[in-house]
C-alpha cells in the first residue's frame, strides 16, 4: 500500500508550559504537553500535524502558538481561548529524570476537537492529561469513537498521578482507548501504576490482544519492547549523552507514527476505506512472530528520535535534517 504524500495526524490534547528546574534550583519556562509534543515531532519529521487543544490568549499561549507554527502544527479552530494557559513543573534529578507538579484546566470548546474531524487526516492520536481529566476527556472519548470506523487511531496513556483518581477507577477508561486503538505505547511507569500486581510486560502482551494492531512498552535507557497477537521484538535501547529525558516518550511516539505513515501502516487519507485498508496493512506487518521489516523500521525510527531528545533540554524533538547521517 503506497501511502499518499504529507501524511500526518489529528492530535487531539493539552498544550502547557513546562518549568524546569534544574537541581541547582534554576528554572526555566519551555512550551510543552504531552500531545502537543507529538504535534511538534510530526511537524519537524514533515508530517501535517493539526493540533485540537485548549491555550489561553496570554503570553505563554502566544509562544506556545508561534513554536508549534514554526514547525508547521496548526490549532484547531477553537484551541485558542480567554485566559491563561497550563503550566507543569518538572523538576529534575541528577540523572534527568522528571516528576512533575501540575496547574492545568484541560476544558477545549467542543467545537475545537469533533467537527475538526471532517477534512483531518486520517490518523488520530491522543493521549495522557487530555484523555483523563474531566471535563474535556469525556470529548476526547467521544472523537476517537467518532473517527474509529475512517481513521486508524494512536494512544498514549502517559499516566500522570497526581491528577488521578486511583488505577481501579481510571482502568475502565483507559482499557476501552486502548480497544479503540491500532497503536498503543505505554511506559514502564504507566502499567506499573496501572498494574500493582502485574509486571509490565505482561499487561502490555494483554492489551496487545484486545484491539490493537502494535502495543509498545518503553523502557527508558534499556529501549523498548513491542508486542502484537503472534509476537513481540526488542527495541535496542541508543547510547547517547543525557541532558534530560523531558519529552523523550514524546518524540518516541512522533517517530513511530511517521515510521508507520511513511510506510503506509497508519491512514494517509479520512475514509472509510482508508481506514480500512491501513488497519489491515498494519494488521498484516504484526501478523508472524517476528516483525515486518516495515515495523522494524518504525521502531528503530522512534529510538532515534527519542534519544536525539533526550541530548537537549526540555521537550525538543529533532528535525529531518538531523536525522539525516
Amino acid at each position: 500500500m503506497t501511502p499518499e504524500p504529507l501524511a500526518g495526524a489529528l492530535v487531539i490534547g493539552e498544550a502547557l508550559t513546562d518549568v524546569l528546574v534544574t537541581p541547582d534550583g534554576s528554572r526555566a519556562a519551555r512550551p510543552g504537553g504531552s500531545p502537543a509534543n507529538v504535534a511538534l515531532g510530526l511537524g519537524r519529521l514533515g508530517r501535517r500535524a493539526w493540533l485540537a487543544t485548549r491555550i489561553g490568549d496570554d503570553p505563554l499561549g502566544k509562544e506556545m502558538h508561534a513554536r508549534l507554527a514554526d514547525s508547521g502544527v496548526r490549532l484547531t479552530e477553537g484551541s485558542v481561548q480567554d485566559g491563561t494557559t497550563s503550566s507543569a513543573t518538572a523538576r529534575l534529578n541528577g540523572a534527568g529524570s522528571a516528576t512533575y507538579e501540575f496547574d492545568i484546566r484541560w476544558d477545549p470548546v467542543p467545537g475545537a476537537v469533533l467537527p475538526t474531524l471532517a477534512g483531518m487526516p486520517g490518523h488520530l492520536h491522543t493521549g495522557s492529561i487530555a484523555a483523563a481529566l474531566a471535563p474535556g476527556a469525556d470529548l476526547v472519548l467521544a472523537a476517537v469513537r467518532e473517527a474509529h470506523g475512517s481513521a486508524t487511531i494512536s494512544y498514549d496513556p502517559n499516566l500522570r498521578p497526581a491528577l488521578l483518581r486511583g488505577p481501579a477507577m481510571e482502568r475502565p477508561r483507559i482499557e476501552l482507548l486502548v480497544s479503540l486503538s491500532d497503536v498503543v505505547k505505554a511506559s514502564e511507569e504507566d502499567l506499573a501504576w496501572l498494574y500493582p500486581d502485574r509486571a509490565p510486560a505482561d499487561a502490555a502482551r494483554e492489551w496487545a490482544t484486545a484491539g490493537p494492531a502494535l502495543v509498545v512498552l518503553t523502557l527508558g535507557a534499556a529501549g523498548a519492547h513491542a508486542y502484537w497477537r503472534g509476537g513481540h521484538v526488542a527495541v535496542p535501547g541508543r547510547r547517547v549523552a543525557v541532558v534530560d529525558t523531558v519529552g523523550a516518550g514524546d518524540a518516541f511516539m512522533a517517530g513511530l507514527l511517521s515510521g508507520l505513515m511513511a510506510r503506509g501502516l497508519l491512514a494517509a487519507g479520512r475514509g472509510p476505506v482508508r481506514g480500512k485498508h491501513a488497519r489491515q496493512a498494519l494488521h498484516r506487518a504484526t501478523a508472524g512472530p517476528g516483525p515486518a521489516p516495515e515495523l522494524a523500521s518504525a521502531l528503530g525510527l522512534a529510538a532515534r528520535v527519542a534519544a536525539l531528545t533526550c541530548t537537549r533540554e526540555g521537550a525538543d524533538p529533532p528535525n529531518l535534517a538531523e536525522l539525516r547521517p
